[in-house]
This record gives structure tokens, C-alpha cells and sequence, in this order.
């Protein structure tokens, strides 16, 4: 993702970008070569043959970055082959496999004693009944493993859905395609989108932490329960020690964002540890801690980046979604434009790189368009005009 890329840009190191045809990075001033994609969630396999066929081409072994739980299971569960041809930060498989699977990470939770809200695994309809006996409603449910091809289409834009009573949890359980999938009840914590509060830290193999910096978000598109569109980052010191406890506890190594949610008495709940590289590593590298730099220095045998401390206040927006969220949650359009304009990054839009912001933009408008024309919709009414 740009936002990845763009930390390494940042850092002077050039990069060859595995991506969805049409996706920004293709189009970086920092790309030095694009290969081939393959759907990391159906094909990991090709994934990996692609990897292996680029890696053994080069004269020293690539430093690999991941992004995105698919890829970050593919680099996981392959690691052995990969290692050959690949430098990587990673932590042990069992822990990745862990920290990815939300019922597995709710074991996990209860074996370490970390600050997680009751939850229950629903897989039938008797699950139903177990929650409504052990769990207080409202609730957030949410799929054990995020695919977005298998979630949004059913459910929406959304991460999770929002549940107020146990006949709604039935229908919504009734409701799911395929029927076996499974899924994670947890106990909502009372709260706006921008009560999550982050820690995001990278971790060296001798467990010494070499960068760290805290942030919250400010909005999600869709409004509650979404995709991040606008966040910041702050200097929440509770959340640091609080982070920095749960890394501990765990033996963690490698790059972690450590998601929490203050309830309205200012009490932190873990709600997930991601294991992977993330778009918070741009607002960093801009904020003073480049933690994917730091990364490629460690592998690379480079000197690190010098110790900083990450500048509070620096802001992210994903503008159009971010626009449509605040609309939606009734902030006047010259209070967001105001906000918009103030933020450092604007996602994909910058005037040293600007061209994956322009023909990313042209790709995605032709794709659309090529759909459009050649849709049995648009023929059908063509048809009618004519006649």
C-alpha cells in the first residue's frame, strides 16, 4: 500500500511492489519494479512462486515488508522457503497464528491475563444462547479472519456489525453465507470510533524496543465501526506503558500495532495486536520514528536511524472517505475543510511523488468505466434509447 511505501520512500529505499494491478504503488517515483499479483487470499502459493522467482534473482537477499493480514499469514506460514532468498522481521508462527485469529487471540488473552472484553465464538445457532447467558448486549460482532472478498459483500464497508439483542444476534447468525463461517461476540465498549487509542512499536530480536510512538483515530468511514479515514498521533503515555506491558507479556518480537478502546471512565481494552507493517508507519516516519527504516537498517546492516521521539499532533486523511464520514456525522463542511487542510498527509497525494495519486485515479476511473459500458445494464438501456 502507498502507505507503506511511502515510510520506505521517505528513508531512500527504492522498492519493487507486489499490488493490484492499477494500485498506487505501482506508479511511485520509489518503484524500481512491479510484480506480478495474485489474490494473497485464494492463490498463496502463486504468491509465494512469485516471491522466490524475484528474490533468487537479485545479487543480496531483498528486505521483505508485509501488509495486510494475508500477506502477513503468507510470510508466516511459508518462512522457511522465504528465508532463503528474503531478509524479514516475523514473530514465531504460533503467535502470528494467534494474534490473527480473533477466537485464538481471545485464548490467548485469558492465558496472559490481558485487558480484553468478554467475548464468545458463534458458530451455530446454540452459540446464540451461550452468549445471551454470558455476555452483556449490546455487542460487536465481527469475522474471525478479516477477508474482505468473503465480508463486504454480504455485510457492508464496515469491519464488524453491531448487535443490540439476542433475536438480532439469531438473524444475523441465521444470515450468514457460507453457513459454517464463524464469527467473534464480543461486549461493546461504550464510545465514538475516536476513543481507539493505538501502540505501535517495533521490537528487535533481543527484545530490545528500538521505535515506539501512540496514536487515536478521528474518524471512520463507514462512521461507527469502519475503515480508519482520519487519525493523529498523540503522546498517551498510559497507552505506551500499557502497550509496552502487553509486548512484554507476550516475548513479541518484530513490528506490532497494538489496538486499545477507552471506555468513558478512561480505562484502556485491548482489542487486537496486528503483527505487520501498517499504514500508522507513515504518519511516524513523518512524526520523526520511521519504524520500517529502522527495520531495513537492522536487516540491511546499516546504521539505525537516530533514537526520536515521535512529534504528537501529526495528522493523516483518506479525503474523500474522511469527507463523506464527517458529513455523516454533522460536522460543517468548513470545519472539515479546515481539518483536511491541516493534515501533514494527505493519503497518496504528494508533490514529490504525485503520480500515484493521478493515474491511480485514471485506472480506477477506466476500470469503472469499462464496467459500466460493459455491463448488460448499460446495453439494455442503450437499446431502449435507440428504439
Amino acid at each position: 500500500d502507498i502507505d507503506l511505501q511511502r515510510p520506505l520512500g521517505l528513508g531512500n529505499i527504492p522498492c519493487a511492489v507486489l499490488a493490484r494491478p492499477g494500485s498506487m504503488p505501482r506508479f511511485s517515483r520509489y518503484t524500481k519494479a512491479v510484480l506480478k499479483w495474485h489474490d494473497p487470499w485464494k492463490q498463496p502459493e502463486k504468491v509465494v512462486e512469485i516471491l522466490m522467482k524475484f528474490g533468487s534473482s537479485q545479487s543480496e537477499k531483498p528486505v521483505l515488508f508485509y501488509e495486510f493480514d494475508s500477506y502477513l499469514l503468507i510470510v508466516s506460514r511459508f518462512r522457511e522457503e522465504l528465508g532463503r532468498v528474503f531478509r524479514f522481521v516475523i514473530p514465531e508462527s504460533e503467535l502470528v497464528e494467534d494474534l490473527t485469529d480473533k477466537y485464538r487471540f481471545q485464548l490467548l488473552a485469558r492465558r496472559t491475563g490481558l485487558p480484553v472484553p468478554d467475548s464468545r465464538i458463534v458458530s451455530t445457532q446454540s452459540d446464540v444462547a451461550d452468549c445471551e447467558a454470558n455476555l452483556r448486549f449490546p455487542l460487536v460482532v465481527k469475522p474471525l479472519t478479516h477477508d474482505p472478498d468473503q465480508w463486504t459483500p454480504k455485510w457492508g464497508l464496515a469491519k464488524a456489525v453491531h448487535i443490540d439483542t439476542p433475536e438480532t444476534l439469531r438473524k444475523f447468525r441465521s444470515c450468514a453465507v457460507p453457513p459454517e463461517i464463524q464469527f467473534l461476540a464480543q461486549e461493546f465498549i461504550p464510545g465514538h470510533e475516536n476513543a481507539i487509542e493505538s501502540f505501535h512499536v517495533y521490537v528487535d530480536e533481543n527484545g530490545e524496543i528500538v521505535g515506539e510512538f501512540t496514536g487515536k483515530k478521528v474518524r471512520t468511514y463507514p462512521v461507527e465501526l469502519g475503515h480508519s479515514c482520519s487519525l493523529t498521533l498523540t503522546d498517551a503515555e498510559d497507552v505506551a506503558v500499557l502497550g509496552r506491558e502487553v509486548i512484554r507479556k507476550l516475548n513479541f518480537r518484530g513490528v506490532a500495532k497494538v489496538d486499545f478502546k477507552r471506555d468513558p471512565d478512561g480505562r484502556l481494552f485491548l482489542f487486537e495486536i496486528n503483527p505487520r507493517f501498517n499504514l500508522w508507519h507513515h504518519l511516524g516516519a513523518v512524526a520523526g520514528v520511521n519504524l520500517p527504516a529502522m527495520v531495513y537498517a537492522d536487516l540491511a546492516g546499516l546504521p539505525r536511524p537516530a533514537p526520536a521521539r515521535a512529534r504528537a499532533g501529526v495528522r493523516w486523511c483518506r479525503v474523500w472517505q474522511d469527507l463523506l464520514s464527517s458529513r455523516a456525522d454533522g460536522i460543517p463542511l468548513l470545519e472539515w475543510f479546515n481539518w483536511a487542510k491541516s493534515c501533514e498527509i494527505k493519503r497518496g497525494l504528494a508533490w514529490d511523488d504525485p503520480l500515484p495519486l493521478l493515474f491511480g485515479g485514471i485506472w480506477r476511473t477506466s476500470s469503472n468505466l469499462a464496467g459500466i459500458l460493459s455491463s448488460g445494464h448499460y446495453l439494455n438501456k442503450l437499446e431502449r434509447l435507440k428504439q
